[in-house]
């Protein structure tokens, strides 16, 4: 996992209203490895889902890229046209929406709609392509399959929903899948089996993954690396293991307390005071500088950049720019 099959540089999605340009994703780099897992996490608002739609280029209007790369096995898809950008999606690049029930049309049969992507992408016959998409929906642990293909999108649990939108996403076997907020909405036994057909698709696949969600509970069950996102930057990066067990940004610090830990007993769940600022609105400064509990004057002046820490671990905080910064930060995790 050490080739990187997806490179973002410097990527910027703006959404131009009347009162001027509103940075969603303001300069981020991360890369994905073949064959890799990896989560980007984050509050809501704070730029996951418009990086996954820049990447498909699926942004829309008034949304628009004005400036980075998209490097896909080393193509630019920035500048790819909209004919390739519908040979890339779906036979190159799958996408697991966030709302199974808006994504699936409503008025085709499941059935169709798993047919229609192998028929364009793959020119299979008819036949043919019937018969994968059973195959397909039997991999994804979907009961009935050959029934299921002549039902309606309305005839299906939240869950089965789910596992279609999986199929749909793997059945021309792309070299990247990106799943928003997979799980979301799902009970916690359908979250687990969800989350179990993922790492068995990337094990025996060896699909690359990104795992776009707010639940740090779910990238540590799957994810190989974790991109933590505020305010559409980057602030942390780095291993799984070793960024949850030693986070180095005030903000990675408050999701990682928030979690509920069964071996102790707490009155109140911790959370992190305030909310994630509308984009544009800081205009100097730490974005998160106001409800950070370690912000110094620094903070509210200086932007941050990405510091690098060794062990591919990366954080953008001025703390690490200060003496004894980082160990007091340290000293305060539970």
């Amino acid at each position: 996992m050490d080739k990187p099959i997806l490179e973002v540089k410097e990527l910027k999605t703006h959404f131009l209203t009347d009162n001027g340009s509103v940075p969603a994703v303001d300069g981020i780099d991360f890369h994905l490895n073949d064959g890799e897992v990896l989560g980007i996490v984050g509050e809501s608002g704070s730029g996951k889902s418009v990086t996954s739609l820049s990447i498909m280029q699926l942004v829309g209007q008034p949304g628009k890229i004005v400036d980075g790369e998209i490097l896909f096995d080393g193509e630019d898809l920035v500048k790819a046209s909209e004919k390739r950008m519908r040979q890339v999606r779906g036979g190159k690049i799958g996408m697991i929406f966030q709302e199974p029930m808006t994504s699936l049309n409503p008025v085709y049969k499941i059935g169709n709609q798993l047919v229609e992507a192998l028929r364009i992408h793959k020119k299979m016959s008819k036949d043919a392509a019937r018969k994968r998409a059973i195959e397909i929906m039997k991999l994804v642990g979907l009961p009935r399959a050959e029934d299921l293909m002549n039902d309606y999108p309305h005839q299906l649990s939240g869950g089965m929903r789910q596992r279609v939108m999986i199929a749909m996403a793997m059945i021309c076997e792309p070299k990247i899948l990106i799943a928003d907020e997979p799980t979301t909405a799902l009970d916690v036994t359908i979250q687990a089996q969800i989350l179990d057909l993922m790492k068995k698709l990337n094990h025996e696949l060896n699909t690359s993954i990104i795992m776009i969600t707010h639940d740090l509970g779910v990238v540590s069950e799957v994810c190989d690396r974790i991109a933590v996102m505020y305010a559409g930057r980057i602030v942390e990066e780095g291993e799984t293991k070793s960024l949850l067990r030693n986070p180095q940004h005030p903000y990675t610090k408050g999701l990682v307390e928030s979690i509920p830990d069964v071996r102790y007993k707490k009155e109140r769940l911790y959370s992190i005071p305030g909310n994630v600022p509308t984009p544009g609105s800081v205009k100097k400064g730490c974005p998160f500088a106001a409800r950070c509990a370690f912000a110094f004057d620094k903070c509210s002046e200086d932007s941050p950049i990405l510091i690098d820490l060794g062990d591919n671990h990366r954080v953008r905080c001025l703390l690490h720019e200060e003496e004894n910064g980082a160990e007091l930060l340290q000293t305060s995790m539970k």
